[in-house]
């Protein structure tokens, strides 16, 4: 026996049709999930862009042992001690290295102007400046190698600039140490 009222909607509840959408508590589990596994499939590159410029220039500072010709060139008082020039260009390569991985990662590197060649321009001047002018006392030649990796660096800044205003604000600190370090090598001549 049916009731009459059994297909009446009852007032007051809910009724659903196969068309209507259940929210899904999941889809914030699932994006949460995915931004995680992204983040640690990134965790590798940012690590390779952080790491190689370190450990090169620890390389290039140990290598060419550049506190011996450091200690015959600085005579003057405002000279830094040696390890404030070291830690400054170990911290100042490492910056270069995460703002081109910001630059990387938003896919700056990939657009009709790259700032990649001036990347690994200034890498490279960067790490000959100083064997340059401590290891083999050619001042000129590291005054040369300095005002290019001011250019380079500047270079890099306005190209990062375009694609992540945080990674072109990395570059100021090493833009600034650059500048002492030609000012301090033109006092070397």
């Amino acid at each position: 026996m049916a009731s009459p009222n059994l297909k009446k909607p009852v007032s007051g509840l809910l009724t659903m049709s196969p068309s209507t959408k259940i929210p899904n508590s999941n889809n914030s589990r699932n994006k949460r999930a995915k931004k995680l596994a992204m983040a640690r499939r990134g965790l590798p590159s940012l690590a390779l862009a952080v790491g190689v410029p370190f450990a090169l220039t620890i390389f290039t500072i140990y290598y060419f042992q550049l506190s011996l010709g450091y200690a015959g060139l600085a005579n003057s008082f405002w000279y830094p001690p040696i390890w404030v020039v070291h830690l400054a260009s170990l911290a100042t390569s490492s910056l270069m290295g995460l703002s081109a991985w910001l630059v990387w990662a938003e896919g700056g590197f990939h657009g009709p102007v790259t700032t990649l060649p001036l990347v690994v321009a200034q890498l490279f001047l960067g790490l000959s400046w100083g064997p340059i002018v401590f290891a083999h006392g050619a001042t000129r030649l590291g005054l040369a190698v300095g005002v290019a990796l001011v250019v380079a660096l500047y270079g890099c800044y306005l190209g990062f600039r375009q694609v992540n205003p945080i990674a072109s604000d990395l570059v100021k600190p090493s833009i600034v140490w650059v500048m002492f370090l030609v000012i301090m090598n033109y006092s070397f001549l």
